[in-house]
């Protein structure tokens, strides 16, 4: 992996990330594709339509289905899926820790239930890469503590011991396994924790950036604590990161998280929201939101959003749109998927643009400004 920060504008950074598959240009939003897809989507449309550059799969889900093995005859994720482009695959640990009820974790490893079948399975840090060498991904996130929040001190403190041990444990297993071979091409990123506490975030930021991964992800976020707490974290953890590697704010978010967590120094971001939104019938505008079911849109004539230039708003009205989602058309899904995603790539595309010209925060500006 080849990466070089091109401009800063404050805090904000536009930089540029090689992998063997593609060239990614940051900030970046991953579209989430949790079982090998973009739900309603395929190949041709991340590629051409959408023209993406990497797209996030979850080594949990496609370890119990349909399964590594299964992935690694086809030749991996590029080949199983025909998306050329890179891939980055999350652990599993959050998966683990958000589906099963019976996940546990221990000091060296999580023991969870299938959401699927019920059958008992244990994640180590070890196994989350073999996995991962199967999935044949770009960039492998390495297996971490994850707690809800609001926790107590000392599940906080235990989480950090035990992500920074895994941590450890990891990079010595990927370093000895391209020394024989597997994984040369793949790049490991290791996650930040900590909850939104100053002290732990401090001390797990210093103990793991001190090992020789490729990337790092600051994790444990998003899960229950307010946009200001998130966006201090953000702040206060970003300074102990290394400037020559990317980093990665996971599960995040809506548009205004993007822009306001670019403003603090973050390269790289994922979440569902804009295709589970699109799905439940709210899309994403440079105006705000439209719940497109609603009855005022039945005879609307206009595109989603006038602004947009995507395949959906070049060929469609809000009007059909709305008729689509009321009948529960499939069709609808795909349009309404590829819109939202459009904004969200195209919202990223314009925040490197203003950083490269030195106008982010003009652009920060008149974000808010459209949409008030």
């Amino acid at each position: 992996m080849q990466f070089f920060v091109a401009h800063t504008d404050g805090e904000a950074r536009a930089c540029t990330l090689t992998t063997a598959h593609s060239t990614i240009r940051t900030p970046v939003f991953m579209p989430v594709g949790t079982s090998g897809s973009v739900k309603g989507l395929d190949a041709h449309d991340m590629l051409d339509l959408l023209e993406t550059d990497i797209i996030l799969a979850n080594t949990y889900h496609l370890y119990l289905r349909p399964g590594d093995e299964t992935v690694k005859h086809f030749g991996g994720l590029h080949g199983f899926t025909k998306y050329h482009r890179s891939f980055l695959t999350d652990s599993g640990g959050f998966q683990a820790f958000s589906l099963s009820k019976h996940a546990t974790p221990d000091p060296d490893g999580i023991t969870f239930k299938s959401h699927i079948d019920g059958s008992m399975h244990y994640f180590t840090p070890q196994k989350v890469l073999d996995i991962q060498y199967n999935l044949g991904s770009d960039i492998m996130m390495i297996l971490d503590d994850l707690i809800a929040l609001p926790a107590e001190e000392e599940r906080i403190a235990l989480s950090i011991e035990r992500t920074t041990r895994w941590a450890e444990i990891s990079i010595r297993y990927h370093r000895q396994m391209q020394a024989r071979g597997i994984g040369r091409e793949q790049n490991i990123f290791a996650i930040i924790q900590g909850g939104t506490s100053p002290k732990y975030r401090e001390i797990s930021a210093k103990g793991l950036c001190a090992l020789d991964f490729d990337g790092f992800a600051i994790g444990g976020l998003s899960v229950g604590e307010s946009n200001a707490q998130m966006y201090d974290t953000v702040a206060f953890t970003t300074p102990f990161m290394p400037k020559e590697k990317p980093r990665y704010l996971m599960g995040v978010g809506t548009p205004e998280d993007l822009v306001e967590n670019v403003a603090r120094g973050i390269d790289m971001f994922d979440c569902v929201m804009p295709t589970r939104n699109a799905r439940n019938g709210t899309l994403f505008t440079t105006f705000g939101k439209v719940g497109i079911k609603a009855a005022r849109y039945k005879l609307d004539e206009d595109p989603i959003d006038p602004a947009c230039d995507c395949y959906t708003c070049r060929n469609y009205s809000r009007g059909y749109l709305n008729h689509l989602y009321r009948a529960r058309e499939l069709t609808y899904f795909r349009l309404a998927t590829l819109h939202n995603l459009h904004y969200y790539l195209t919202l990223m595309r314009q925040m490197r643009e203003a950083i490269i010209a030195g106008k982010f925060e003009t652009f920060r500006r008149d974000f808010y400004a459209r949409r008030r």
